[in-house]
């Protein structure tokens, strides 16, 4: 049974044009693989009530190039005999094997898009757990309430909770006004150039932050302590700045007055304190400026400190009109995003950060060693910086829609301008 139309972000990410809209999160764990069996068990007991894992996509009817495509909108259905074990899968690969394959391989027609992968695969003493979905169907919150939902000393999500979408109250979040507040929708600003290294395809790659460089890093500006996520919008704004500051033809002038901003996308969780366990999409991409233009690192973090301000409050009438006529219609609404909001000019990175909140750090026993985000397959020329954290550490993952070598060279670059940046503190104690 045919239910409502999808909303504004879900009608677009059904649409995404650059690869499959799928994403995900991953957890690390340290110890034996548990038996599938236990974990399909655990599956359907922790999630086995929730009516959004249950939901089956509907495309628009007809060709993918014809009329009734372009001013169709998707709708979700009910799967009448969902069963959330059914979602396990069981393989001997690792995560990297897992995403290298996941960005073309689409979900089964008429069931949920969504599955829960057990790897195998990991050489040192442990295993990962994959839930990768489609975007339309859950957001980045909505996965780590799901997967924190297995571990220990963890209840399964209240079914009613979890269909009570934010509605008109929302958390809102702006570029604070010192920074010359947000832009406006059609404002563009500078590209940055990706490296171009290798065969024009999508990439990703992983690597784990080390925990003393960034806990030097949060102290790089004096009399105050910097939260992760200032820490990591800076040392983005650094790996940006060494890309437009390389000699040759491609040179920026990052100082001239009036210069261009590079603007960063933001994705900003929507949900006011008492709508947390909704399961869905609540989010909000903001963008705010990278401080590009200082050489400085302990500058440029202290540049982005308070660079978003969030305050819960109702939606303007504004917002509300553009996104009913851009949900309207959907084939107009992804032509404009193609010619002007996916543009590397738009915002040529985007950067995502997920966490496991409050209780649970084991899966029967077996600890949690990392977080790692897999994000969509990002706009053409653009780059992905997606932090993962939990208590034993911090993972960043980079996707690139460019040269094939691009993902690993930028988080090279990051982890480069991460230990610069916890150097200053190193040196300002003696420890260095």
């Amino acid at each position: 049974m045919s239910g409502p139309h999808l909303p504004f972000f879900e009608e677009g990410m059904a649409r995404w044009p650059f690869g499959p809209p799928h994403a995900g999160v991953a957890l690390d764990l340290v110890g034996t693989p548990p038996a599938p069996d236990e974990l399909r068990a655990l599956v359907n007991e922790r999630w086995g009530a929730l009516p959004r894992l249950g939901r089956v996509l509907v495309a628009p009817t007809g060709a993918r190039t014809g009329p009734a495509w372009w001013a169709g909108r998707h709708r979700w259905a009910v799967c009448e005999d969902h069963e959330p074990a059914r979602h396990v899968r069981s393989e001997d690969g690792t995560l990297e094997d897992g995403v290298r394959d996941w960005f073309d391989d689409p979900f089964p027609a008429g069931r949920p898009p969504w599955n829960l992968h057990l790897l195998r695969g990991t050489s040192d003493g442990g295993f990962s757990l994959l839930l990768r979905m489609h975007h339309s169907l859950l957001d980045g919150r909505s996965v780590t309430t799901l997967l924190r939902a297995l571990l220990d000393g963890c209840r399964p999500p209240d079914a009613a909770a979890s269909l009570a979408a934010p509605g008109d109250r929302r958390r809102t979040a702006r570029a604070a006004e010192w920074a010359g507040g947000p832009p406006g929708m059609l404002t563009s600003g500078r590209p940055v150039p990706m490296p171009d290294q290798g065969v024009r395809e999508p990439a990703f790659t992983v690597v784990r932050l080390p925990s003393d460089a960034l806990r030097a890093a949060r102290e790089a500006v004096p009399d105050r302590r910097a939260t992760t996520n200032e820490v990591f919008l800076a040392v983005v704004s650094g790996v940006l700045r060494s890309r437009l500051t390389l000699p040759g033809p491609r040179r920026a002038d990052d100082d001239r007055p009036g210069s261009p901003k590079v603007w960063l996308s933001v994705p900003v969780d929507e949900r006011p304190a008492d709508r947390g366990a909704y399961l869905g999409n609540a989010f909000a991409n903001i963008r705010v400026p990278a401080p590009v233009a200082l050489p400085d690192a302990s500058a440029r973090l202290a540049a982005v400190t308070g660079l978003l301000t969030t305050a819960t409050r109702g939606r303007d009438r504004v917002g509300k009109l553009v996104e009913g006529a851009f949900t309207a219609l959907p084939g107009a609404t992804q032509t404009l995003l193609r010619r002007k909001f996916f543009l590397p000019a738009y915002a040529p990175a985007a950067c995502s950060y997920v966490h496991l909140r409050d209780r649970g750090e084991t899966l029967a026993g077996r600890p949690v060693r990392s977080v790692t985000a897999i994000p969509m397959v990002p706009p053409a020329g653009t780059v992905t910086f997606a932090l993962g954290g939990c208590t034993g550490g911090h993972t960043l993952s980079v996707a690139t829609n460019a040269g094939s070598g691009d993902a690993g060279i930028l988080a090279g670059a990051f982890v480069g301008e991460l230990e610069r940046l916890a150097d200053r503190t190193r040196h300002a104690a003696g420890t260095v």
